[in-house]
């Protein structure tokens, strides 16, 4: 081994294509191989919102889909349900194992410790986690530096409001999720002390990565408080925030994850998403799946920085074509050092 440092259409096609699997207790396939026997090709465990929900789940989908197109290897997908427990984790992590697929792919830090008990029983077949880094010689873990791409949205959203009042949604108040908030909130005060930031969450569990309806409550309320730029960091969630602020108008939405502006079912509202913060999670798990067919499975902790493009914020639209001598600015004081990017509020 090698070691190296919107949308109710959308919701609908996922709620079409999944198939109960009872044997493992599972929620959901959307995909899945054919063949039997050996490698099967990559499985893949996603967070709640399955893979379309437009940001986090579907980021890590694009790296199996340029897996498929590029290197010939298939994938099965499966997907969490709302608050489950580690063993409903663990079950799906080892049908995956007993399978064939190879690598096993957790999408999401719930997915940590699971995937660091289930890789002892599978001491063969290589195993990846987004957003932690579980110990293990056969564990990769893809971590990233959201709180540096999110203090590049923080810059955009002070420069671009007109009321001086910005909004952060988490899903839930976590390590994690602080990381965006911390990033946000520094980028927005840097550019103008005066500004006023709120942030606020969604749920103390995973389901704040599953509560349209919540979100579009939360960003209700800032909009009436005259906040006009509002960036939500919780996954499928975020849709129900970009739908409010489309139909209040006069406001912005910053997307999380993947680039919300180009995602489908997200059309109608292209003209409220200012930016998305993106983190290379398809890179991730494109590298990982390379590697293994490579025969030089990846494994230990890796850091997807802004420097190395990691984290980047998209300019789909061109809404900030005109504030990005100061997003550059920002963003290469941040790879040299001059800026330090705290990683909670």
């Amino acid at each position: 081994m090698r070691r190296v440092s919107t949308f109710a259409a959308a919701v609908a096609a996922t709620v079409t294509l999944a198939l109960t699997a009872t044997a493992c207790g599972e929620s959901s396939t959307e995909s899945s191989s054919s063949g039997d026997g050996g490698d099967k090709g990559v499985g893949i465990a996603f967070d709640v919102g399955g893979r379309d929900d437009a940001s986090f789940n579907e980021a890590a989908a694009r790296g199996a889909d340029r897996a498929e197109e590029e290197l010939g290897v298939e994938a099965k997908f499966m997907t969490a349900r709302n608050e489950e427990t580690e063993a409903d984790r663990e079950q799906r992590l080892t049908a995956l194992a007993q399978q064939g697929y190879n690598p096993v792919i957790g999408v999401g830090f719930l997915y940590g410790p699971s995937i660091e008990k289930v890789a002892k029983e599978f001491p063969d077949t290589t195993f990846g986690v987004i957003d932690a880094a579980p110990e293990g010689d056969n564990i990769y873990g893809a971590t990233f530096a959201e709180h540096e791409g999110s203090y590049l949205a923080g810059v955009a959203a002070a420069l671009k409001s007109e009321t001086g009042k910005v909004g952060f949604i988490g899903a839930l108040d976590t390590a994690l999720i602080q990381k965006f908030q911390a990033g946000f909130e520094q980028g927005a005060k840097d550019t103008d002390p005066d500004i006023e930031v709120v942030s606020e969450y969604l749920a103390d569990n995973d389901s704040g990565f599953n509560d349209q309806a919540g979100a579009k409550d939360k960003a209700q309320g800032m909009l009436e408080r005259d906040i006009d730029v509002i960036y939500t960091a919780a996954g499928l969630s975020g849709v129900g925030s970009i739908e409010e602020i489309s139909e209040h108008g006069g406001a912005w939405a910053i997307g999380v994850d993947s680039d919300q502006y180009e995602q489908p079912g997200l059309e109608e509202y292209q003209d409220v998403i200012l930016t998305s913060v993106m983190k290379g999670v398809d890179v991730a798990v494109f590298d990982l799946i390379k590697s293994v067919q490579d025969g030089e499975p990846l494994s230990g902790p890796k850091v997807y920085t802004l420097a190395e493009d990691g984290v980047s914020l998209s300019t789909s639209g061109g809404f900030i074509d005109d504030i990005m001598e100061q997003i550059d600015e920002a963003r290469q004081k941040i790879a040299d050092g001059e800026i330090e990017v705290r990683e909670t509020p």
